[in-house]
């Protein structure tokens, strides 16, 4: 059997966190007994830490780690590294703000062995035409920097073998900020056995996105010189 390892960075997502790990985790449910569904909360100063703690008594396959990044990239690398250090075959990511649905999961379970990386297609955007118009401009650079044309880059919805992943993660700074849009530029680079599937992507479902449009464009600065960088070592 497969040993799946479900990760989903957190913060400050108590409206949300026990309601999606609620829901995500009878994914677990017929994979190997050492498959996980992992949570990485660091730097919450909410309920988050205490209500995942007490979630966790009843429902052992659930870990927590909190000794990541604050942040949503650090987060992401932290929690690909903790999965196949611990032996997982297959690594799934996605968010902790109920934005993904779980019964979307089984249709890219199905479909593991004939890819090394099954990724999300946002087709539809619940987070606003903001964020959808930020994905384009993303996927425009990822062509321009990468040479490389993909749909979606960034979608937390993302079933990867994990010893591909293990290939790529090394590449990446232990703090980077945008993880998810250079794995899917790597396999995509590479060459690897991959595809993508549109996902359903709703709004918010409670909360506030830490990550709001001037960040994003910071960010974004940011990325354009990191973009540089990756693709000459590339």
């Amino acid at each position: 059997m497969d040993i799946l390892y479900v990760v989903m960075p957190a913060y400050n997502e108590e409206d949300n966190i026990e309601e999606v790990v609620s829901s995500w985790y009878p994914v677990l449910e017929g994979k190997d007994p050492l498959s996980r569904l992992v949570v990485a909360d660091a730097g919450s100063v909410d309920r988050t830490h205490q209500i995942l703690e007490e979630f966790k008594k009843d429902h052992p396959q659930l870990e927590i780690i909190s000794d990541t990044g604050k942040q949503h990239g650090p987060k992401v690398i932290a929690l690909y590294d903790y999965a196949i250090k611990n032996g997982a075959d297959y690594i799934f990511q996605t968010d902790s703000d109920g934005q993904t649905l779980p019964e979307e999961f089984d249709d890219f379970w199905t479909m593991r062995t004939a890819y090394k990386g099954i990724f999300g297609h946002r087709v539809v955007r619940g987070d606003g035409k903001s964020r959808a118009f930020v994905e384009k401009v993303v996927c425009l650079l990822v062509k321009c920097f990468f040479k490389v044309k993909v749909p979606d880059a960034n979608a937390p919805f993302r079933l990867m073998r994990a010893d591909t992943v293990a290939k790529y993660l090394p590449k990446l700074d232990k703090d980077y900020n945008l993880p998810n849009i250079m794995m899917t530029t790597y396999f995509a680079y590479y060459k690897e056995e991959m595809t993508f599937k549109e996902v359903t992507f709703r709004p918010r479902q409670g909360g506030t996105n830490s990550i709001n449009i001037p960040k994003i464009v910071k960010i974004g600065w940011k990325a354009l010189k990191d973009f540089r960088a990756l693709a000459k070592a590339m």
